[in-house]
């Protein structure tokens, strides 16, 4: 088992790229979705990230609700320094959610609905949910960022 700081610490280094490379595309860049079916842009996808590190670190392990349109996600827009800024304080408010979580307990609020087919026993198994999202979507936005520079030229 790692500790939470090594956790916080992979945790982190995705948000960061994350945050790093949709500020580096810029407000109409990030915004873009690419010429794929069913592609979101960066922009979107971060602010998913944003979310599941919210739902899953504090309204599922913790049972503390925090309000989120799970939809509206993906078709989220707006000034990349915003979304920066959100990231930061996500950032901050994920590491006091990891430090109150119990590795060993059960979720407080264990997930229902149709995007959470999957159920996870322990706080500890949701924090590893989360890092997964967080390391396939920090992949997606990487790649994302290449096919939108690529179609931009």
């Amino acid at each position: 088992m790692i500790d939470k700081d090594t956790y916080l610490r992979f945790c982190d280094e995705a948000l960061v790229a994350m945050r790093d490379t949709v500020t580096d595309l810029g407000d109409g860049l990030a915004d873009r979705r690419p010429d794929l079916p069913g592609a979101n842009s960066p922009y979107a996808i971060l602010t998913h990230c944003l979310g599941v590190c919210a739902y899953w670190g504090s309204t599922v392990n913790l049972g503390r609700e925090v309000p989120r349109d799970r939809d509206a996600e993906f078709s989220a827009t707006g000034p990349v320094a915003d979304l920066a800024a959100a990231t930061d304080r996500l950032r901050a408010d994920f590491a006091g959610w990891v430090g109150e979580a119990d590795a060993g307990m059960p979720p407080a609020n264990p997930p229902r609905g149709r995007h959470h087919h999957d159920t996870y026993a322990t706080q500890g198994e949701v924090l590893l949910h989360v890092y997964e999202e967080l390391a396939q979507h920090r992949g997606q936005v990487e790649i994302t960022r290449d096919v939108l520079r690529a179609q931009a030229s």
